[in-house]
């Protein structure tokens, strides 16, 4: 549960900012249009069109930013399902072959002691 905690936190922290940052490109940008207007110089609308650049990439990156949140939801196991690493079989091989060739309804194993 910690993974999908940490994927959400990051999720809405990382939106937060590019929201940030389109909005105060926005302001910047409105700035920067009146600059280009009023000394109609080659330089201010070259900076202009950069910054107009600068903010499609933005946009580009939180669409992608939500793509990617969804995938890595996906490949987070569910919740009820744990994963185990490393197992350990006691038994011999034709224990083994009956336990992997059983059906899943049959997925129950009763294992047997025998007296040493």
């Amino acid at each position: 549960m910690t993974d999908e905690k940490n994927i959400d936190d990051d999720y809405k922290y990382t939106r937060a900012n590019y929201y940030e940052l389109l909005e105060k490109g926005r302001e910047s940008l409105d700035l920067m249009i009146e600059v280009a207007r009023q000394s109609e110089h080659p330089r201010a609308f070259e900076v202009l069109s950069n910054m107009m650049k600068q903010m499609s990439e933005i946009n580009e990156k939180l669409t992608d930013l939500n793509r990617k949140q969804k995938e890595l939801k996906k490949e987070l196991p569910e919740d009820n399902r744990k994963i185990t690493n490393n197992n350990l079989f006691i038994g011999s091989t034709v224990d083994l072959q009956r336990l992997l060739n059983q059906k899943p309804e049959e997925s129950v194993v009763t294992i047997e002691q025998t007296p040493e």
